[in-house]
């Protein structure tokens, strides 16, 4: 796809200085810019890339003056760093805009989908599946029976959908992600054998919904696991069964939350969290990176370590963690002496 400087100006409301005609195809930082690139000026550090950089546009804020002749079409807009934002956006949407149905796919005869719907080569789409408009199914897609894909849902290839499944609208799936396999549920015998316990419950996810890379969340035993809206996870999540994480929580890879926890609304989970089932986790809950959580916990906390302290508590602890070497030099030093005064 290509790009006059005039259509960006157009969509963006600025002012060109320079060459109109000139035409950009790709996206590129401003120091690594080339010939057909598009890049931003927005934090005043790069100003010097300005002078060098081979990018046909850039965009800059409306007050830049150059000190020195340059090479690169300029784009004057109110927020360079918004501008260069809402151009992505625009650009992502243009690229994804694909319609229609490749073949070969298996689309089930009661399968119904909306307008604009684009099914990616490979992909499979079971009996009674319901499809909204402007979705968008990658190749090698695997959509399980008596699955709802609301509008406006984008899924990514390589991601499976087990059945029963809902997603919610505008929600995105990323590759490789398994939405609905089985919970973790077996029970073990006097023999110290493992029976599995029939996993016959859904996976919702409601509006607004981002699913990571790798991401797993399992189907309750009973009822439903839910993801509420705007809840952003990141890859390599580990999402168990019946578990209920609330609306604008974000969740940092390689996080695991064990079955039947509910996590409340917009709390922000670093990395590599563990997080115990059958436990609630309050509003608003800051939990930092490799953090181990086995209790219930209140709104607003900050918690941190494993097994988590208040965030607080642990920077204080953490002063006399490093310094135990120290003590315990100290201590035996303060041995010896009171053995030789014996």
């Amino acid at each position: 796809m290509k790009f006059t400087a005039t259509q960006i100006a157009g969509i963006l409301e600025g002012d060109i200085v320079g060459n109109p005609d000139v035409e950009v195809s790709k996206l590129a930082k401003i120091e690594e810019g080339t010939e057909g690139s598009l890049t931003f000026l927005a934090n005043p550090k790069y100003t010097p890339y300005i002078y060098s950089t081979k990018a046909s546009i850039t965009i800059v804020n409306k007050d830049f003056e150059a000190d020195e002749e340059i090479g690169t079409t300029l784009i004057k807009v109110e927020d360079a760093y918004k501008s260069f934002s809402k151009l992505l956006e625009y650009y992502n949407q243009v690229k994804m805009n694909k319609t229609g149905i490749e073949q070969p796919v298996f689309l089930h005869d009661s399968a119904t989908y909306g307008e604009n719907m684009y099914l990616g080569a490979f992909s499979y789409v079971g009996e009674n599946v319901v499809i909204g408009n402007n979705v968008k199914i990658y190749p090698n897609v695997y959509i399980g029976d008596n699955v709802t894909l609301g509008d406006n849902v984008v899924v990514f290839a390589g991601a499976k959908i087990y059945s029963e499944s809902i997603i919610g609208q505008y929600s995105v799936i990323h590759s490789g992600a398994i939405i609905g396999a089985d919970g973790f549920g077996f029970t073990p015998n006097e023999k110290g054998e493992y029976s599995k316990v029939p996993q016959t419950g859904n996976v919702i996810l409601e509006d607004h919904v981002d699913i990571g890379a790798g991401t797993t969340i399992d189907r309750a035993t009973l009822g439903s696991t839910i993801i509420r809206k705007g809840v952003k996870l990141d890859n390599q999540i580990q999402i168990a069964h019946n578990v209920e994480i609330g609306e604008n929580t974000v969740i940092a890879a390689q996080t695991g939350i064990a079955g039947s926890t509910k996590i409340g609304k917009n709390c922000m989970i670093g990395g590599q969290v563990g997080i115990v089932g059958h436990i609630t986790i309050g509003d608003r809950v800051k939990i930092q990176a490799q953090s181990g959580i086995g209790r219930n916990v209140k709104d607003d906390e900050v918690l941190q370590g494993s097994p988590a302290l208040n965030y607080g508590d642990y920077n204080k602890s953490y002063v006399h963690f490093k310094n135990l070497p120290k003590l315990a030099n100290s201590i035996n030093n303060i041995e010896k002496k009171i053995k030789t005064n014996e």
